[in-house]
């Protein structure tokens, strides 16, 4: 009953298999073996992007930072939302890659920035010039940290509220593959059809051992990339090994099959939670992380019989009445189980 993070879990058996078979013999370092080469094409046609750049990183927060550094100079603001991985979750890496750049949080509910609350702080910023911080860019999360998914509608109103006022968006794509296989649309409706510069492909989270793909979808960005991958120390020298996971990972398909896994064990267990008495969702379940509340019987029950989640926010406790609730973020992934989710639900029912 592990529900802490996606981060927790293990490597699908396709990932360990493909770093297994191409490690024999030599190949060309820093990206220039030839997986990277049919990564870069499968993505292409994935995301129908020709011309789309493609380089790998080993962490989110790398692939975040280094993008992000790319979109805006240091005298700029990124706008994100009040609850961005970005903001509460880098140790302040966008702004150290960036050089400097200013974060700005945005509102909105469940996760998902308020096109109203964008456009009001673009323009509230810069009033006094030079004096002031400038419009940089903007951050984009999905699925959001709330466990909610922007449709490509959503992420399009947003984006051009951007672009109208100059600005580029990035989006952190950490469970890109969640969002996907819950809408059910292309993943070329998903970034760049609704206005993203550059998507944080992320595998980490869905299966991978450790790997994120960066796609610029703007191939006039890709050498500043490529330097401040260099510089940053995130280049890496055996890099088939990344190339090898990220081109298993698109392969027939594994990575939208893993996500609708991890999707459908999050419902399961979403609709028990809700069923019990003095139960509720925080958030809507439409990815595989599930936010919700129930009696804090239930969660001393639960910590007896060694379940591992998080209380959220962490500031809770589950000492006090047992009728009252306490709300947790529960995340399930490729490999949850329905044996494992129905045990937990039995345990913490009343």
């Amino acid at each position: 009953m592990w529900f802490t993070s996606d981060n927790a879990g293990p490597a699908a058996p396709e990932i360990l298999a493909a770093i297994a078979a191409v490690n024999t013999g030599h190949e060309q370092s820093y990206g220039a073996d030839a997986a990277m080469a049919r990564v870069t094409a499968r993505v292409r046609e994935i995301f129908e992007a020709p011309e789309a750049a493609v380089y790998l990183v080993a962490t989110g927060t790398a692939a975040n930072a280094l993008s992000l550094a790319c979109l805006c100079p240091p005298w700029a603001t990124v706008y994100c939302h009040s609850h961005a991985h970005v903001a509460e979750d880098e140790c302040a890496a966008p702004e150290f890659y960036s050089g400097g750049a200013k974060l700005t949080l945005v509102a909105g509910d469940h996760g998902r920035m308020a096109p109203a609350a964008l456009a009001a702080a673009i323009d509230a910023s810069a009033g006094a010039g030079v004096h002031n911080v400038q419009p940089g860019a903007l951050s984009l999360t999905n699925a959001t940290e709330a466990g909610t998914v922007y449709s490509p509608a959503d992420l399009a109103a947003l984006t051009a509220i951007a672009r109208a006022r100059g600005l580029a968006t990035h989006l952190d794509g950490a469970r890109f593959a969640n969002a996907l296989a819950h809408l059910g649309c292309s993943p070329a409706d998903l970034s760049w059809k609704a206005g993203v510069d550059i998507l944080c492909l992320g595998g980490t989270k869905n299966g991978l051992l450790g790997v994120e793909a960066v796609i610029l979808f703007d191939p006039a960005r890709a050498w500043e990339f490529e330097l401040r991958r260099k510089r940053g120390g995130h280049l890496f020298s055996k890099h088939r090994y990344l190339s090898a996971q990220i081109e298993a990972y698109l392969a027939d398909d594994l990575w939208l099959r893993l996500a609708r896994t991890a999707n459908a064990r999050a419902a399961r267990l979403s609709q028990g939670i809700a069923a019990l008495p003095g139960a509720h969702l925080a958030h809507p379940t439409e990815a595989n992380a599930v936010f919700a509340a129930w009696p804090r019987s239930g969660h001393r029950a639960a910590e007896a019989a060694g379940a591992l989640y998080y209380l959220w926010p962490g500031a809770q406790t589950i000492d006090g009445p047992d009728d009252t609730p306490v709300t947790a973020r529960l995340v399930c992934g490729w490999s949850t189980t329905e044996a494992e989710i129905d045990a937990f639900l039995t345990t913490i029912r009343p």
